[in-house]
């Protein structure tokens, strides 16, 4: 079977009106992520734009890449509803079968892209939503009798109660709700800001690297996800990598673009080719990635499909290359012994970031 993991804008318009759409990837543009059980979807709020409360059968991280909104959520394991204001730069991870809502209270359009996995959704579907409210609502597909008897309400009562709203998927409100000022209870808990935190990775007119995980951001364990920030600046490079746990990387491009390279069984090139803005792109488990930013550098968010992540760096101080006794590295290169010397100090004077020659 060949393996197509060439970078993709998303094909799929769930829903789309005056406040606002949701896109997602489908498996036949991407067939990639129905083998390796992954999915994307990108929301879009305009101004009073409101996203209906739903659910879904697969677990995920959001990332708001533009503007602020409300949140909503109520965590299967609860009955309290925690709201809380998300701006750029913040990652919120989505438990498997919370409800949750999204609203958008401020002057300009808001961006959120979910990367998830999608193990234990429904077989009729990669991923699927299931909404509380409006056309497609759960609840508006029984009887009458059924909703009259689980609600306490009258028949005639039941049968305008689920029906008018009439929105789908998003909604465009006519006026502000008043949550203004929401309280942020348990933002800390809820939420983690990519842009804020100290990178683990810093390198000097070359880029950073922040991630979330389990270590430093204990919902995620709840979901058995993690979630990544990278930047590099033009003409900077994202030394090749892989996961060393069988995860996947699934990876949203926010800003600029760059050349990839995946590297997969037996040594041979899977992907050469460029990775812009708006498309998604997937690092099978066990094989190696590389970035080179183009001359507008680049900006991506990305989900790991474990909560503790184990990241290899084939360069870098981290380099499995480093942790080689000298005897054993020059035997599997069939290097000299200068050569070798050489190379184990240019492994550790390497970063994980390496900045362009003419930065």
């Amino acid at each position: 079977m060949e393996l197509n993991l060439a970078p993709q804008m998303p094909d799929q318009t769930v829903s789309e009106g005056e406040g606002g759409g949701y896109y997602t990837w489908s498996i036949s543009a991407v067939p990639f992520l129905g083998q390796a059980k992954l999915a994307a979807g990108k929301l879009v709020l305009q101004p009073l734009g409101f996203a209906l409360p739903h659910y879904a059968d697969f677990k995920k991280i959001g990332f708001v890449l533009q503007g602020s909104c409300v949140v909503g959520m109520i965590s299967p394991n609860s009955t309290t509803e925690n709201v809380v204001k998300v701006t750029k730069g913040d990652a919120i991870p989505v438990e498997l079968g919370a409800v949750t809502w999204w609203y958008n209270d401020g002057d300009s359009d808001v961006i959120v892209v979910f990367l998830g996995e999608t193990t234990d959704s429904n077989p009729l579907g990669p991923s699927n939503y299931y909404f509380l409210a409006g056309a497609l609502g759960m609840l508006g597909g029984f009887s009458a009798d059924f909703l009259a008897g689980g609600f306490g309400i009258s028949v005639s009562e039941s049968k305008t109660l689920f029906k008018t709203q009439n929105a789908t998927v998003i909604t465009k409100l006519k006026e502000k709700l008043n949550i203004t000022n929401p309280p942020n209870n348990n933002r800390k808990d809820l939420v983690f800001n990519l842009e804020n935190a100290l990178p683990p990775v810093n390198a000097n007119n070359g880029g950073s690297l922040v991630s979330a995980t389990a270590e430093n951001f204990p919902l995620l364990s709840r979901v058995n996800l993690s979630g990544n920030l990278v930047k590099l600046e033009p003409g900077s490079m994202l030394t090749p990598g892989y996961t060393a746990d069988s995860s996947y990387e699934l990876g949203y491009v926010a800003s600029g673009s760059a050349r990839i390279q995946i590297v997969g069984l037996n040594g041979q090139m899977v992907l050469d080719d460029k990775v812009a803005a708006g498309r998604l792109f997937v690092l099978p488990k066990f094989f190696v990635g590389s970035l080179i930013a183009d001359t507008e550098g680049i900006e991506f968010v990305s989900t790991v499909t474990s909560a503790e992540p184990k990241l290899r760096r084939l360069a870098g101080v981290e380099s499995v290359w480093k942790a080689l006794s000298p005897s054993i590295l020059q035997a599997s290169l069939n290097l000299s012994t200068e050569e070798t010397e050489i190379f184990k100090a240019k492994i550790v004077e390497t970063a994980a970031i390496i900045p362009s020659n003419n930065n």
